[in-house]
C-alpha cells in the first residue's frame, strides 16, 4: 500500500541483509541474496589509504590485528584474495568525519532520539572473520542456498567466512543478554563491479527484543504489536533522513524473519528500497535464550543510503583519501530530512578507457563464473577498474561451443590513465584467464 509520510518523530542491503535495486534504475550497492567473525574486538589499526600511481591499487598500513596467514591460508576453500586482505581493519564506519561513519551516527543518534539515550547497544568494532554457523545457520540461511557458495561468498576455510552481513552477530548478541542493539560493520561479498557494487561495504543490523508487558493490546496480536512498532520506527529514520517523502510497504521473504517487509521511498523519481526487516523467527530467538519473547530486526546497507544523501556517484569513492573527496565530509554536516545540507561536488571526471575480450567458455566444468572474472580483474587493476560487463553471448550448434565478450571499462578517480598502462593491465588480465579459468581467447 502506497501512502504519504505523516510520521511527526524528529528524528532508515539495501534488502535486510539483502541486495536492493533503484525501481526503474541500476541497483544500489550489494546483491539479491543473503550474507554474513570469530569472536572477539578487533580494534581499527589503519588510518591513512594510499594510492601508488602507476597501478591504482589501494595499500594500506599492516594489519596487527589479522595476520595474512590468519585470513589467506591455503585451505581448499579458502577464496580471499590480497585485494580483500588489505582492505580488513580499514573501518570506513568508524571515521566520524567520513560520510559512512557520518550516517551511522545520525542513525544511533535518531535510536536515541526515539527510544532514550543509549537505549541501544552500539556495537561496531566486531572481528570479521565469522563461523559459518553465524553467517548462515544461526540466521537459518538453508543449507542449499546460493549465498553459501564459494562463488558468493569469501570463505577462509570450510568451517569460517568473512562474513557476509552484520545478521551474523545476532545469535550471539542475543545469547549474551542483549535486548536492544545496533551492530555496524564492514561486511564481504564477490560480486560485479560497476560504479555501485564493491566487494567490501558497509551494513548496520538493528534488534529489539520486547518485554512481556510491552505486548499487551486489546485489539492487537503480539505480532502486530511488533510489527506497528517495526514499521512506525523505520518510517521515522526514513523521514529523518529523507524527508517528507512517499512511502510504501512491501511484503518479502527472509529466512530470519516472519512477517517480512521492505520499506521503499519515492525519491528523485523513483522508487527506492531502504531497507529490510521484520518479526525475527521464534527458533532464533529460543536458540540464543529468548524462549517466548518477540522481537524485530532490521538491516540496511550505508553505503547505498550515503550514495543517495550526499549524491556520491561511484562507490570506489568511498575507498579515496583524495582531499577533493574527504574534505567535502564534516562530522556535523547532515541536515534532518537533507534540508539545506551540502551535497557531494564531482571534481574532474577523467576519461574511460574501454577494453573488449572475447573468448569461448570451456567445454567441461572449470572456475569460470562472472564473479570468479571479477576478482581476476580486480586483482590486476585494483580500483582503476570502473565496470565489467558482458555484452555479448552467442552460441554455435554446430561446435556446441559458447563464446562471451565483456567489457571491461578502465578509469581512475584521480588522473587520466596511459594507453600504455592501461594495455598492460588488459594483457595481464588476457593471460590470467587462460592461466585461471580456462577459456579460450579468440
Amino acid at each position: 500500500q502506497m501512502f504519504k509520510c505523516s510520521v511527526n518523530t524528529t528524528n532508515t542491503h539495501l534488502r535486510f541483509m539483502m541486495g536492493s535495486r533503484l525501481r526503474g534504475g541500476g541497483r544500489i550497492s550489494a546483491p539479491s541474496y543473503l550474507r554474513t567473525g570469530r569472536r572477539g574486538v578487533f580494534k581499527e589499526t589503519c588510518s591513512n589509504i594510499t594510492t601508488r600511481k602507476n597501478s591504482g591499487r589501494a595499500h594500506f598500513k599492516a594489519l596487527s590485528a589479522i595476520k595474512r596467514e590468519d585470513v589467506i591460508t591455503g585451505d581448499p576453500h579458502n577464496n580471499v584474495s590480497d585485494y580483500i586482505y588489505q582492505r580488513l581493519g580499514i573501518n570506513l564506519h568508524q571515521r566520524p568525519d567520513h560520510p559512512l561513519g557520518i550516517l551511522k551516527n545520525v542513525i544511533g543518534d535518531y535510536f536515541d532520539s526515539k527510544f532514550g539515550n543509549s537505549s541501544f547497544k552500539r556495537f561496531d568494532d566486531i572481528h570479521p572473520i565469522v563461523s559459518t554457523f553465524e553467517n548462515f545457520d544461526s540466521v537459518l540461511v538453508p543449507k542449499d542456498h546460493i549465498s553459501r557458495s564459494v562463488n558468493d561468498t569469501y570463505y577462509v576455510n570450510a568451517d569460517s567466512v568473512l562474513r557476509c552481513h552484520t545478521s551474523a552477530h545476532q545469535h550471539e548478541k542475543l545469547k549474551g543478554g542483549e535486548k536492544q542493539f545496533l551492530v555496524t560493520g564492514d561486511v564481504y561479498r564477490r560480486d560485479t563491479i560497476d560504479a555501485t557494487h564493491f566487494p567490501v561495504f558497509h551494513q548496520m543490523e538493528g534488534v529489539r527484543v520486547f518485554d512481556a508487558a510491552e505486548l499487551n493490546s486489546d485489539h492487537l496480536s503480539e505480532v502486530e504489536v511488533v510489527s506497528k512498532e517495526l514499521k512506525e520506527t523505520l518510517e521515522g529514520l526514513a523521514q529523518h533522513l529523507f524527508g517528507e517523502v512517499e512511502m510504501r510497504w512491501v511484503d518479502a521473504y527472509f529466512p530470519f524473519t516472519e512477517p517480512s517487509y521492505e520499506l521503499e521511498i519515492f525519491f528523485n523519481g523513483e522508487w527506492l528500497e531502504v531497507l529490510g526487516c521484520g518479526v525475527m523467527q521464534q527458533s532464533i530467538l529460543e536458540d540464543s535464550g529468548n524462549a517466548g519473547k518477540k522481537a524485530w530486526a532490521f538491516g540496511l546497507g550505508l553505503e547505498r543510503l550515503a550514495m543517495v544523501l550526499f549524491d556520491i556517484p561511484d562507490i570506489r569513492l568511498f575507498w579515496s583519501d583524495d582531499p577533493r573527496f574527504s574534505n567535502q565530509f564534516k562530522a556535523q554536516m547532515f541536515r534532518a530530512g537533507g534540508a539545506g545540507m551540502k551535497k557531494f561536488k564531482s571534481y574532474s571526471k577523467y576519461p574511460p578507457c574501454l577494453k573488449d575480450v572475447s573468448f569461448w567458455l570451456p567445454e567441461k566444468v572449470t572456475n569460470f563464473t562472472e564473479n570468479n572474472l571479477c576478482e581476476l580483474v580486480r586483482g590486476v587493476a585494483g580500483n582503476l577498474v570502473e565496470e565489467v560487463k558482458l555484452i555479448d553471448e552467442f552460441h554455435n550448434s554446430k561446435t556446441g561451443k559458447t563464446s562471451n565478450c565483456f567489457r571491461i571499462v578502465y578509469r581512475s578517480m584521480e588522473r587520466s590513465l596511459t594507453d600504455e598502462e592501461v594495455n598492460e593491465l588488459q594483457d595481464s588480465v588476457r593471460t590470467k584467464m587462460v592461466e585461471e579459468l580456462g577459456v579460450t581467447l579468440r
